[in-house]
Order: C-alpha cells, then structure tokens, then sequence
C-alpha cells in the first residue's frame, strides 16, 4: 500500500518510461512519413473522438471493477482484525477452571491460552503466504518482459522491502512441535490450521475447561475466519474476468494507432512547427490512455506482492502485537514501518 500523500512524476515517469518510448518513436514515425508526404491520409476527428470516448467509458468501467477487488480484500482484512481481537478476548476469558472438576494450575492454563493464540498468529502468517503464490494471471508468471518488469516492481517496491523474518516466514514455529511437519504437508495449511484450532476447543469441552455456550461462540469465531479466509482465496483465485482485462488492451491500442491519423493532418497544418509539437501532444495523449489502462491492470490483482497491494504483512503483525500483549508478553515484535513510501 503506498502510503505517502502523492506520487510524484519521477516516480511515474520510472515506471512508465518504456511506454513512452515507443510512444515517441511510434508518433514520430507518424510525423515523419506525413512531413515527407509518404502518406496524406486524413481521418476526421470525429469518428476518433467517439472511439476514444467509448475506450474512456471501457477502461473506466475495468478500473472501478479492478477498485473494487482491491477494497473488498481490505473490508476482508478488517475483518480479519476484528474477529481476530475477538479470538484473543475470549480465548482469555473463556478458559478457565469455572466449570472443570479437576482444576488446573494456572500457569497450564495460560500454556493452553498460549498455544491456541500462537495458532492463530501462524493461521494469519499461513493464509498471507498462500495468497502470496501467484496465480497464472498475475504479471509474475506471464511472458519474458511482463515477467521481469514485475519482479522489479515487487523487489523495488512490494515484498523485496521487507525481509524473510519480517514476512512471518517462521510462522511455523508458532505451532505446537508435534503439529508442524502434519500441517505443513496438508494441500491448504491454513484451513487445517482452523480446524486444529476446533479440535483444540473440543477438547478443552470435554475437560470441562468451557462450558456449551463458550464452546460454541469460540466454534462461531472460527466459522467467521473459514468465511473470510474463503473470501480472500475467492478474490484470488477468480479474476477480473479476461474478456474485460485483456480487451480494454487491445481497444487502447487501436485508438493510439488511429490517433496521428487525425490529430497530425490538423496540426502540422497549422504551421512547419506544428511538426514537433504534434509529436509530443499525440504522444502524450496516447500515454494517458495506457496509464489508464495500467491503473486498473495492476490493481485487479491485491495480493500479488507489489506496493499497491492490501498490506498484509502490517496487518498480521498488528494482530499479532494485539494478540499478545493480551498474553501479557514483553518481548514483543516491531510494528511494520512503511520502506520508500509503500507499506506491506
């Protein structure tokens, strides 16, 4: 998540310079071969204008959609902090020596407390790691340049900020030693971690150390994370269907290429220095089309490791903080600090 008021234009103009390039060459290409009179053909206006006013209306629609995406996964997240603090509130509440026969000390019962927040720290770390695999759709795993240009982005601003101890990729060694290898090698560890998490609770039921109801409510919390956590792995794993992805590309394209077609003719006849001035007017006008369109391309997708994307990281380390002051620990981790204006 980029954090900082504005982006400025260097910012901009480094992650887009390579369209620009060809932008330029392409419409100075154009402007050549019009100032030589190799070719004299003249579209009117008009018709370019109602495209470009129809891929405006495209590209637009694509973009509120890509928003869309991105700020349901965040309601998500919220909710996954809030239902998260819940846990911690009644996991310390709830188990307790009220309704057992044979009490315990309380030093065990704050072991039991421990493992079953720590568990839940880990099912947090878990569900990011797997959202953080890419899908076949995401730019990580498309062709040769697309590929590396978002390596880049994800190095230079997304997940290279932040280290291996910071991602939570220790998360296994929150779960109790005799469950880490079980759980790691299911399909979805994170899932089986909740369902864990139910055993555990059945299991402090029968040794009386919650009643029915907090039983229950506890059984209700987990509910709520599996339909979360559902919901993340909807977004995820279902994209912006491709027929509104990929054809706004295409769409963009064609308007860019009848572009100087109009724009030149009028304004190279204006005057010779029209020449120059048409090529950085249809360029720029060519560019702001292409920005549109890599606005909502890179933003359909949050969790896909760049610095527009949800930050998961901070928001499973502020649980993570939360949950165990509520243990009443000290050595506490950091908070996540935003690096060169993005937080993950």
């Amino acid at each position: 998540m980029i954090v900082t008021k504005s982006i400025n234009f260097k910012q901009v103009l480094k992650a887009t310079w390579h369209h620009l390039v060809w932008l330029f060459a392409f419409m100075g290409g154009m402007a050549s071969l019009y100032h030589f009179k190799i070719i004299q053909v003249e579209i009117p206006w008009l018709p370019v204008s109602v495209i470009g006013t129809a891929v405006a209306f495209y590209v637009g629609f694509k973009n509120n959609q890509a928003y869309d995406r991105m700020w349901e996964a965040r309601k998500i997240w919220g909710g996954i902090v809030n239902d998260s603090r819940s846990w911690g509130m009644m996991i310390d509440g709830f188990i307790t020596n009220q309704f057992s026969e044979s009490k315990l000390e309380l030093e065990e019962i704050q072991k039991i407390k421990r493992r079953l927040i720590y568990r839940h720290i880990a099912w947090l770390y878990a569900h990011r790691a797997q959202l953080l695999v890419p899908a076949p759709w995401e730019h990580i795993r498309q062709g040769r340049f697309t590929r590396r240009h978002a390596e880049k982005l994800q190095a230079k601003g997304g997940i290279g900020l932040v280290d291996k101890e910071d991602a939570g990729m220790s998360f296994v060694n929150l779960l109790p030693e005799e469950e880490q290898k079980s759980l790691l090698e299911k399909a979805n560890t994170a899932t089986q971690i909740i369902n864990q998490q139910s055993r555990d609770l059945t299991q402090l039921r029968e040794a009386g150390l919650i009643n029915d109801f907090r039983h229950m409510e506890l059984e209700n919390l987990l509910r709520s994370f599996y339909a979360l956590q559902g919901k993340n792995e909807r977004i995820k794993k279902f994209p912006l269907p491709r027929q509104y992805a990929n054809m706004s590309r295409y769409f963009v394209g064609i308007f860019i290429f009848l572009l100087p077609f109009s724009m030149m003719p009028e304004l190279m006849a204006i005057s010779d220095l029209e020449l120059w001035l048409s090529i950085p007017i249809t360029a720029l006008l060519g560019w702001i089309y292409v920005m549109m369109e890599i606005i909502g391309d890179y933003s359909e997708n949050p969790f896909q490791g760049m610095g527009n994307d949800i930050p998961m990281l901070s928001l499973c380390r502020t649980i993570e903080i939360d949950l165990r002051e509520m243990l009443e620990e000290t050595d506490i981790p950091p908070s996540i600090k935003s690096r060169n204006g993005v937080l993950m």
